[in-house]
């Protein structure tokens, strides 16, 4: 079938197996570049689809050799539908892994519930014995509570009252006011149920019970901080507070692995373009000015580049270098003052008009639709394609 993009709002409705394929194939390249990283051997990514817990499985077996394991929730294709752009990549991830020879086998399944870890846990038992790295990559809007079946939602809300500021419609380039209502405790709550630290925590506890963690086992979460521009919605908003427990389980994942002299970590990564970061209102203009300033300084980086510099030079380096609070910053680059300055200074331009000089809208757009496989170098999107792609290793 011939497949186009259909967009709504900050979602693309379809996605292009080729393009998919093309993006993994670039990123097993780049890291397959940057030469050998003496980092793990066996690997469970828990939201392993796209982004950054797809660029952690691609560093771990190509970066590492390591045998993966991916766990994620993806929509199958069927005739004339095309898959969910998570099925193809990883569909071509273990295409491109069984090729050279790696193990890599997937899971498609709700990661929040008893079943899929059970299932996982098999899986690491029968294949691999035991593993020494746990990424846990979830970004999910829903969360059905694997105990009382209860389900939340979480919110992306501010909660020093009404927060008011600019904005970009990314598919037009409409820069507007928004206003955005303050969130309240119940907000917080559900928000924290969602993207917490909990799940992280049922994880580990599953896995160290079945006894399938390796000496010196390793287990990294992801996190974000960003700007002042963008901290009264984000890491002063709800999303924010789940972000303070997903870095506080850190430590009490730690104090469970000290038997193992484990240790569990949160790496603050970038603002990068993901299915998530587009959703969040301002997040599209601070992205847009941010790649605009760190192009220019030679700066850039994508999931790919974060995550093989996160594995090299930071945890599989010969010492994991951590902020006040116990956090592993990739985000270094970012919060850079000279970085941050022009972005603010940016900021305060940009308008409609303005916008495509002062900014980086293409890059941003180029970025979203890549997420998808779309606007991808190389690829035919005029040719009849075969949107029925299995996942080779899918249990």
């Amino acid at each position: 079938m011939i497949i186009e993009p259909r967009t709504r709002g900050f979602i693309c409705l379809t996605s292009h197996p080729k393009g998919c394929e093309q993006n993994v194939i670039d990123q097993i390249e780049y890291v397959t570049s940057k030469g050998e990283i003496e980092g793990p051997k066996k690997v469970l990514v828990i939201g392993a689809s796209t982004g950054f817990g797809l660029a952690s499985r691609i560093t771990s077996a190509f970066g590492s050799n390591a045998s993966t394991i991916g766990v994620f929730l993806e929509k199958p294709p069927t005739e004339g539908r095309p898959a969910s752009p998570g099925w193809y990549n990883s569909a071509y991830f273990e295409e491109q892994a069984h090729k050279a020879g790696l193990y890599a086998k997937s899971i498609n399944g709700d990661a929040f519930s008893h079943e899929i870890k059970k299932q996982t846990v098999d899986l690491i038992k029968a294949d691999l014995g035991k593993i020494d790295l746990v990424i846990y990559s979830l970004a999910s809007p829903v969360r059905v509570h694997p105990d009382s079946g209860e389900k939340f939602k979480s919110v992306l809300k501010p909660l020093e009252g009404v927060f008011t500021n600019n904005t970009v419609d990314f598919h037009t380039g409409v820069v507007s006011e928004i206003s955005i209502e303050p969130g309240n405790q119940e907000d917080i709550d559900n928000t924290v149920t969602v993207m917490g630290g909990e799940d992280w925590g049922f994880w580990i506890d599953a896995l160290q019970e079945a006894d399938v963690l390796a000496p010196g086992f390793k287990t990294v979460a992801y996190s974000y901080i960003g700007s002042e521009l963008t901290e009264a919605v984000y890491r002063k908003g709800t999303i924010g507070r789940a972000k303070d427990h997903l870095e506080a389980t850190a430590f009490t994942i730690t104090d469970k692995l000290k038997a193992l002299e484990g240790k569990a970590y949160v790496s603050v990564n970038k603002a990068l373009v993901t299915q998530a970061s587009s959703a969040i209102p301002v997040i599209p203009l601070y992205i847009s000015l941010l790649y605009k300033v760190m192009k220019e300084k030679g700066l850039h980086e994508g999931c790919i580049e974060q995550i093989q510099r996160l594995f090299s030079e930071r945890l599989y380096a010969e010492t994991t270098e951590t902020d006040e609070k116990g956090r592993i910053r990739v985000d270094d680059w970012e919060m850079r003052d000279d970085v941050q300055a022009e972005v603010a200074r940016l900021w305060k331009e940009a308008t409609t008009e303005t916008l495509p000089t002062l900014g980086d809208l293409e890059g941003y757009n180029t970025d979203f639709f890549n997420l998808f496989g779309f606007k991808v170098e190389g690829i035919d999107y005029d040719e009849d394609v075969n949107e029925m792609v299995e996942i080779p290793g899918l249990q």
